[in-house]
């Protein structure tokens, strides 16, 4: 065989174990019972140590120098393949293996006492883990940017968002906290000035949630024959793209919450089961990056089931569903009630205004934090002095503050931006793939999703990571990621700029 064919099948292996240690991370957030914390703990260090003498071994080293005097024999994917082993290894070879092996024992300890502590609003209890943790994370970081020639916090960046710079990130994310105050104000005038909603039942009985989120996963392509729809403290997908993990957390006084949760999480699901299949377990065959996974969950979650052609299709289901009747079941109080604007403390429940605050906290906070201008322990009051600025709002406790994420306590450093780079990828995808399909609204509140999945199968997911993020961007879109969309969909759908209405009208009798 050679090198470059060598080097698939190591990457197989890989890939393999690599979703192995998935699934018992799967576990240990669903079914694993407290009193196995700690030899999960002992598991998934063994296993991140193997990941990783796999991918630093001497020989894998050699292969891949073999490899680039191949390349020009070489096509497309597998360069681009080649390409993502080489980065992989050179995150890898950066650091060694003790210290991975550490950063995964305290990954899992932190994690398991911040489910306590998040509910018990212990911040205390968890700060000396938390302080180990960031400790681990600066010496990572600082070994990575060495070897990769960036700074501290775009070495951990670049895991999640492959290429991701820190001045690219701030010039969008300036631009929002530029525009978002003045939206946000315009937006809450124009709901106060619109009648009040009808009075919400009580109690959504959490049988009738899953029941209604099953259906609409199944309605927009879902196929549990290949996945799992299941409880966790912090909702979360993962799994192979045969055997996809998706859970959420249900609240009986708004089924809303655990719904678009779910519908987030399925978007997320719905690329991964997308993903070429010919690359399997090969990085090239590998999602893009979280800010493109991202971008297919907020998609789905916010560009179209949000919308009110999603809503004239659910609503129906949804009645069903919960035995519902009278005015609070209609498509157009329910399309009211998913866009309604507030300044939240709780970022996955924040809506699509205030949500980019909440993420540029986080990426100030931690960028801070990896910097060392930012101890562990002030974190709380940094926390309620950010928010506060960029939203007029304070948490009362730690548990609605720096407890509500999973992220910094499961070792996910430099993971944030994503999310806000995946809601303008999202934006600017949708904006284009409507132009392209004009009908793609009416099809939607007909509950006919596969034009809009077969648009971003060939656009998005079919590439696994072949382009760069920046490329498949420009490549689906005709233009470089920016600001523009995202503005325009917030305009319209929250200031009424365009009429977002116009394409499925709704009225007080709809259905």
């Amino acid at each position: 065989m050679t090198a470059y064919q060598q080097l698939e099948a190591r990457f197989r292996r890989l890939g393999a174990l690599e979703e192995a240690i998935g699934v018992l991370n799967w576990d240990a957030a669903t079914m694993m019972p407290c009193g196995g914390a700690a030899t999960r703990a002992e598991q998934l260090a063994t296993l991140s140590r193997l990941a990783h003498d796999a991918l630093t071994a001497a020989e894998t080293g050699e292969l891949l120098v073999a490899a680039e005097s191949e390349r020009a024999a070489l096509g497309p994917w597998q360069g681009a393949n080649l390409r993502e082993m080489a980065r992989r290894h050179a995150h890898a070879a950066a650091v060694p293996g003790e210290l991975v092996e550490a950063l995964s024992r305290v990954s899992c300890a932190c994690e398991a006492v911040w489910r306590e502590a998040r509910p018990a609003d212990d911040f205390a209890a968890v700060l000396p883990l938390l302080e180990e943790m960031l400790r681990l994370q600066r010496e990572v970081a600082a070994l990575k940017a060495a070897r990769l020639g960036v700074s501290p916090y775009e070495a951990l960046l670049d895991r999640y968002e492959p290429g991701g710079s820190v001045a690219a990130i701030d010039r969008l994310f300036n631009e929002l906290a530029e525009i978002l105050p003045e939206l946000l104000e315009a937006a809450l005038s124009r709901q106060a000035e619109l009648p009040p909603c009808p009075p919400s039942p009580p109690r959504f009985a959490v049988a009738d949630q899953r029941r209604a989120a099953v259906r609409l996963m199944e309605a927009v392509g879902f196929d549990f024959a290949h996945g799992r729809l299941d409880i966790s403290a912090h909702p979360f997908s993962s799994g192979a793209p045969e055997d996809v993990r998706i859970t959420t957390r249900y609240d009986e006084r708004d089924f809303a919450t655990a719904l678009m949760g779910v519908l987030h999480e399925t978007g997320h699901a719905l690329y991964k089961r997308n993903l070429p299949a010919e690359w399997r377990l090969q990085p090239v065959g590998a999602a893009r990056g979280m800010a493109v996974h991202e971008s297919q969950s907020l998609l789905l979650e916010m560009q179209v089931c949000r919308s009110p052609a999603f809503m004239r299709f659910a609503a129906p289901i949804l009645r069903e569903a919960f035995c519902g009747d009278g005015p609070f079941w209609q498509a157009d109080w329910l399309y009211r009630r998913q866009i309604r604007v507030a300044r939240s403390l709780i970022r996955v429940e924040a809506d699509e205004v205030t949500y980019p605050a909440h993420v540029i906290l986080r990426y100030r906070l931690e960028q801070a934090m990896i910097a060392g201008d930012l101890r562990a322990a002030e974190l709380p009051g940094a926390w309620a002095e950010g928010l506060r600025e960029l939203l007029g709002v304070a948490p009362d406790s730690d548990r609605d503050g720096c407890l509500q994420d999973i992220h910094w306590y499961d070792g996910s450093w430099g993971y944030f931006p994503t999310y806000t780079l995946g809601a303008l990828i999202a934006a600017q995808l949708f904006e284009t793939a409507c132009e392209e399909l004009p009908g793609l609204m009416w099809s939607i509140a007909a509950g006919e999703f596969m034009p809009l999945f077969a648009w971003l199968r060939e656009r998005v997911h079919a590439r696994g990571s072949l382009l760069s993020t920046a490329e498949l961007v420009e490549n689906a879109t005709g233009r470089p990621l920016d600001t523009a969309s995202f503005v325009r969909h917030l305009r319209r759908r929250y200031l009424g700029e365009g009429n977002e209405t116009a394409a499925i009208a709704l009225t007080a009798t709809s259905t």
